[in-house]
């Protein structure tokens, strides 16, 4: 471990966690990207993925658990230049990416998986990872979706949840062959021809599926379902935010599955 203090803020460095933090496409091109905050990148490199660079405060508290091969040392000043938010701790940290593919998934009997099909803000696929770690998912479906798993505001917004909720980013027609071939039922979100979804058996191998709120999803995936599935609505608005409506569907599977123990 090599530890570098930074006093210019014009530092390469600095610039570099700057424009991967702002830019995908450096994102993709290096394959790395940036964490905020001592609980994100302990959790972080307590998933398996490999530290790049820590950018450590040891004035605002900044320390670790981990090593990493660079640690550069920044002043308060500096420190409040690159972090976005702040409660973090005096840590940020530039991680090395990792994909998953459709053979990380563990095999078990009666999976739950939740799936999103082109859903593109950060914020609301960062709720929707929070919610699946907490209802015990087994793996996030990301379909068709056009952002970035490692968006700083998708990892924000997740509080960690995506590196402990397995995520795979993976096409709609893929998608729905794996859950076919392992016999896994698939229950869309969707108003037309829908059962209240406390009405379904979700204890069995269940995919729930939802789309944007301004599309929903596309005929593909209402083909493809078992069944279809709404949270009934006694307001004048038709549809929820997808986080929310991820919440309820997975913790209802959550429920019957407690029950059925």
């Amino acid at each position: 471990m090599r530890i570098e203090a930074i006093s210019s803020p014009r530092s390469p460095k600095l610039k570099f966690l700057s424009d991967l933090r702002e830019k995908s496409s450096l994102r993709r091109e290096t394959s790395l990207f940036v964490v905020e905050g001592r609980r994100e990148v302990e959790r972080c490199a307590l998933a398996g993925f490999s530290p790049h660079t820590l950018y450590i405060c040891r004035e605002a508290g900044g320390s670790v658990a981990i090593e990493a091969p660079l640690v550069c040392e920044l002043s308060p000043q500096l420190y409040q230049k690159i972090a976005l938010r702040d409660a973090t701790e005096g840590v940020v940290g530039i991680f090395h990416e990792r994909s998953l593919s459709l053979s990380d998934i563990s095999k078990k009997e009666n999976p739950l998986f939740i799936v999103l099909e082109g859903v593109e803000k950060p914020g609301n696929i960062g709720a929707v990872l929070r919610s699946a770690d907490a209802c015990g998912a087994d793996a996030l479906f990301l379909c068709d979706c056009p952002t970035d798993l490692y968006n700083p505001n998708l990892i924000r917004a997740s509080l960690g949840a995506v590196f402990s909720v397995p995520t795979i980013c993976i096409s709609s027609a893929h998608a729905i062959g794996y859950f076919r071939e392992n016999g896994v039922q698939i229950l869309t979100a969707q108003l037309q021809d829908s059962y209240p979804y406390y009405d379904i058996d979700m204890t069995k191998g269940t995919a729930i599926v939802m789309g944007t709120e301004a599309t929903g999803l596309t005929d593909q995936w209402r083909e493809a379902a078992t069944a279809h599935v709404l949270i009934p609505m006694k307001g004048m608005m038709d549809s929820l935010n997808v986080s929310v409506s991820a919440a309820i569907l997975s913790f209802e599977a959550l429920r019957q599955r407690s029950a059925k123990k």
